[in-house]
């Protein structure tokens, strides 16, 4: 995984700050590769929330934030939440291949 303990613990809380402490986070793609380099980071966020406006609400007050104290980067942000309208293939290449934060 190609983010150190700092990150880790800033994208989690923040995550749990914004979609509740019931929330989870995996982190998928080019960051789990140890010998890649570059990418951006992609986090599959779980959230008990329903409604989409609050969902949509929180991932921008998260993105917001992240940018703030991890400095500009590229984050990707796939939520999945109850009652979730579509269910794109890449929420189960995500939670199949995500690593834990």
């Amino acid at each position: 995984m190609r983010l150190n303990d700092y990150q880790r613990r800033i994208i989690l809380e923040t995550v749990k700050t914004c979609f509740g402490h019931q929330a989870r986070v995996r982190l998928f793609g080019s960051r789990t590769d140890d010998h890649a380099r570059g990418g951006d980071i992609d986090l599959l966020i779980s959230t008990d929330m329903q409604d989409a406006r609050d969902v949509v609400r929180a991932e921008m007050r998260c993105q917001a934030r992240l940018q703030q104290v991890l400095g500009e980067q590229k984050i990707d942000m796939l939520i999945d939440y109850p009652g979730r309208r579509s269910h794109p293939a890449i929420l189960d290449i995500a939670k199949s291949s995500g690593l834990p934060l």
